[in-house]
């Protein structure tokens, strides 16, 4: 099989990325090109590397992420109260394969939406399917979901999900149906994903917020039982 052959194959069976290097490697001289076993680590690499990008891409469009932030950029200055070492350790996305929270309280301004965006960046970076809501984004899907009769469907897409970002918690009262689609989703994911939230509210004011003690008592156990806060301070870096 001669080497536009060989190219064709590779097309035809959508292994882009080993096309692109074999041919990069048939156009150099003989006693450059490498060693059969050389060869096909190279071809592996490039066709793992090819669909790591694509999956990357993918996840980070359907995360829809408010902000393309990264952690590198994040600020720590000293009226922030944000300690650089914890957001090193979720650097590694190992919080989100033990299922492990996220809760980030704050005034407005203070950055609780970038970090949650950063985090959820580098998630998709490392492989994980993420998915961003702010509250009222959430709520309209949960009310067009039940209307529909779409909900279940809906529902299994976002367990899926191994990071789901809720943005903007409590700002607006929200009504039974909302209250009980999010314990289901937190009950679907328990363990198993990981939630971040970030909210204008403490956490220690989310009981009173959720104002159903039953329903309160099952969405703070699943949110908070195995949660890192962090609870920024300082003024408004929109102005900054």
């Amino acid at each position: 099989m001669n080497t536009q052959a060989n190219l064709n194959l590779m097309a035809s069976m959508k292994l882009l990325g080993m096309r692109d290097a074999y041919k990069a490697i048939c156009t150099l001289p003989a006693d450059k090109q490498p060693d059969t076993h050389q060869c096909i680590a190279t071809l592996l690499d490039a066709e793992m590397q090819l669909r790591s990008d694509r999956r990357t891409s993918l996840f980070l469009r359907l995360s829809k992420l408010k902000y393309q932030a990264s952690i590198q950029d994040i600020r720590y200055d000293s009226d922030r109260n944000l300690d650089k070492n914890i957001i090193a350790t979720l650097a590694d996305g190992s919080f989100i394969s033990r299922g492990h929270n996220i809760l980030i309280c704050g005034a407005t301004g203070c950055g609780k939406s970038y970090i949650a965006s950063a985090l959820g960046y580098n998630a998709c970076l490392l492989g994980y399917k993420t998915l961003y809501f702010n509250m009222n984004r959430l709520c309209e899907h949960i009310a067009m979901s039940k209307m529909d009769g779409s909900f279940l469907k809906w529902i299994n897409y976002v367990q899926k999900a191994k990071l789901v970002i809720i943005d903007d918690f409590g700002i607006q009262p929200l009504s039974q149906q909302v209250k009980l689609a999010l314990l289901q989703i937190l009950e679907d994911r328990y363990g198993i994903g990981s939630t971040i939230v970030a909210s204008q509210l403490p956490v220690d004011k989310w009981f009173d917020f959720l104002d159903e003690p039953t329903i309160a008592d099952a969405i703070l156990d699943r949110l908070t039982s195995n949660a890192t806060k962090i609870m920024l301070k300082g003024k408004s870096l929109r102005n900054s």
